[in-house]
């Protein structure tokens, strides 16, 4: 039986909020605060059990994806601590251990937990490289996470990115620290290819790829990263409508009860944020992630959250 609320992990020690919404083309820093204000003021509440007393990273954990100069560079604001494309400050410093903290207690939760989907309500990490930011991207958090927990208790992971853009951090970053290969194997950076229904049927064949590697003891718990810019009216995305993206929500939970129908027990599930860009309309990016979470928390742990949000298409249309 799995528990009814999504165990998420959030504080806003983990958000950005000087410079973000003025200077920043990208306002993935301040996103997990947009959304889990909209969550907490709406009917999607009770679908979640936030805690906000998880403990950051240190800095020196970044050297598991990064060089001690980059790492350096960023928290000191000398040579290339704006490769990131972000505005720096003091606060957006400060806030990096704490995001990745969240993807870290998040997936040690859930492993400890598997009963329990948990939530790290997070983005800008799967561009960044070891020498350098990328994309909107600091630090590969989610690099630094598999590792550590691989580190502490020997489990693997596969990573569902379904971000609008390819997620290069882990593949960048295998050469440079070998214990990837081990925290997320060669083939478990999944990164879906196509359009609408191809999109979605790629997706479903790793999930059957993934599976596989499930029952033969190779993976051991799973992250969803559900980016909004796979949605076709992003701005700097566009590969689903929203019918094929919502899709991807369905069959990955679905997905997920077949696994631990077979297992027989819960699979440890994580869920994440990364992109989505609308200038014009931000809110339908936080709509899409909402109706993610809801598939989830629907299917997975049996609740019946509404997931009829509204989606602005650039043409100003609104469809559900």
């Amino acid at each position: 039986m799995r528990n009814k609320k999504i165990k998420t992990f959030y504080t806003e020690k983990q958000v950005c909020f000087d410079s973000i919404r003025e200077k920043s083309y990208s306002q993935s820093p301040l996103k997990p605060a947009l959304l889990m204000k909209k969550i907490m003021e709406g009917p999607h509440a009770e679908m979640l059990d936030v805690v906000d007393d998880f403990q950051p990273i240190a800095k020196e954990d970044y050297q598991l994806a990064h060089t001690k100069e980059y790492v350096n560079n960023v928290f000191n604001k000398t040579g290339n601590y704006a490769s990131n494309s972000l505005p720096w400050s003091q606060n957006l410093v400060d806030s990096l251990p704490y995001t990745t903290g969240s993807l870290y207690a998040a997936s040690k939760h859930a492993i400890e937990n598997p009963e329990t989907v948990c939530f790290a309500p997070i983005s800008g990490m799967h561009h960044a490289r070891p020498r350098g930011g990328s994309g909107f991207c600091t630090f590969s958090g989610q690099v630094v996470s598999a590792i550590k927990i691989y580190q502490e208790t020997g489990m693997s992971c596969a990573y569902f990115d379904l971000d609008g853009h390819f997620g290069n951090s882990i593949e960048d970053t295998r050469e440079f620290n070998p214990l990837l290969n081990k925290a997320i194997p060669e083939g478990c950076n999944i990164n879906p290819v196509g359009y609408n229904a191809t999109y979605v049927s790629d997706f479903v064949d790793s999930l059957r790829h993934v599976g596989q590697l499930i029952l033969a003891g190779k993976i051991h718990y799973v992250v969803f990263a559900h980016g909004a810019d796979s949605h076709d009216d992003d701005d700097l995305g566009g590969q689903v409508g929203t019918e094929f993206w919502e899709m991807c929500a369905e069959e990955f939970a679905k997905w997920v009860n077949k696994m631990s129908e077979m297992m027989g027990k819960p699979l440890p599930v994580v869920l994440a944020l990364f992109g989505g860009y609308r200038k014009d309309d931000y809110d339908t990016v936080l709509n899409l992630h909402i109706k993610s979470l809801s598939h989830c928390s629907n299917i997975i742990c049996g609740n019946e959250f509404s997931t009829d949000l509204p989606i602005k298409m650039k043409s100003s249309k609104i469809y559900y």
